[in-house]
């Protein structure tokens, strides 16, 4: 069986690129899950350190992780079932609503499901039926979980930063996108470049213009790229950021003072210099 749907695969990539994109889509739906859940299990768990022996516990006594409780809607609490969490499908069903209370679901649901759906279907065709499409499917989804954490809250999460950092130097190790030895490089190049920056800053202003995790993602990306994408990827996080940031100076009073999450930007200079890698690589070493 197993077989016949691996060849079936590598005779038609388009079959291959459709099966992925839905894939994607429910793995989408499950990454809203972490983006939701994951911040509010690092606020429990900061509650919990920081709770005095003698102080009763803040956390609730229901267990609340990335499997339970059930899904509900934020607003009535009602349980979603199956087919009100089919992605995509079922938020224009509802007519994106919730089928109990009737108030609004949250656009961002549908819009991560699709995200999902169409990197992984552009990984598949990019990289066609092996191991380095899985990996790289990976590497990709957890930029995707990153961003939309980092949007929302300002965190990246370390459960996510470091494991995906110990994942590249793994994916590297024999093959990958790299040699072990520039992996490496990368890795400690991009954590110690923006801690640099987040120094220099710091000691010149008296504020701090990033977080630690900012370093822990670009040292991530860097294990995954190599050394030889850290300036490219710097380079295109810092000019979209610095676009975003004037355009919020120019046309939004309000949003001016507010603090720009960097997160998105080292995710989109990532994935940019993930499917450009060549291009890229002879641009700023000029082999």
């Amino acid at each position: 069986m197993l077989p016949t749907i691996s060849s079936a695969f590598i005779q038609s990539p388009m079959l291959f690129v459709s099966f992925c994109m839905l894939i994607g889509l429910i793995i989408g739906s499950f990454l809203n899950v972490v983006i939701y859940r994951l911040p509010k299990m690092m606020e429990l768990a900061w509650q919990e350190s920081c709770r005095e022996p003698s102080q009763q516990s803040t956390s609730p006594h229901a267990t609340y992780n990335l499997f339970q409780p059930k899904s509900a809607c934020p607003h009535c609490q009602h349980a979603i079932g199956f087919l009100e969490n089919i992605p995509v499908l079922s938020y224009v069903f509802l007519g994106g609503r919730c089928h109990h209370c009737k108030q609004p679901i949250s656009i961002r649901y549908p819009m991560i499901e699709v995200a999902s759906g169409l990197l992984v279907g552009l990984i598949a065709w990019h990289f066609g039926y092996s191991i380095d499409m899985l990996s790289t499917s990976v590497f990709v989804l957890a930029l995707l979980t990153l961003t939309c954490i980092d949007l929302e809250t300002q965190l990246l999460p370390d459960i996510i930063t470091l494991p995906l950092l110990w994942a590249g130097l793994i994916f590297n190790f024999n093959t990958g996108f790299t040699g072990l030895q520039s992996a490496v490089i990368g890795a400690i190049a991009g954590y110690l470049i923006l801690w640099t920056v987040y120094w220099a800053f710091k000691l010149i202003t008296k504020k701090e213009g990033m977080g630690h995790g900012d370093f822990k993602m670009l040292a991530a990306i860097g294990a995954w790229l190599g050394w030889q994408m850290i300036p490219a990827v710097i380079l295109l996080s810092s000019l979209s950021a610095s676009i975003v940031g004037l355009s919020l100076i120019i046309f939004d009073e309000k949003k001016r003072s507010h603090a720009i999450p960097f997160g998105p930007y080292l995710a989109l200079a990532g994935m940019i210099a993930l499917f450009w890698h060549q291009s890229l690589t002879a641009l700023f070493t000029g082999n």
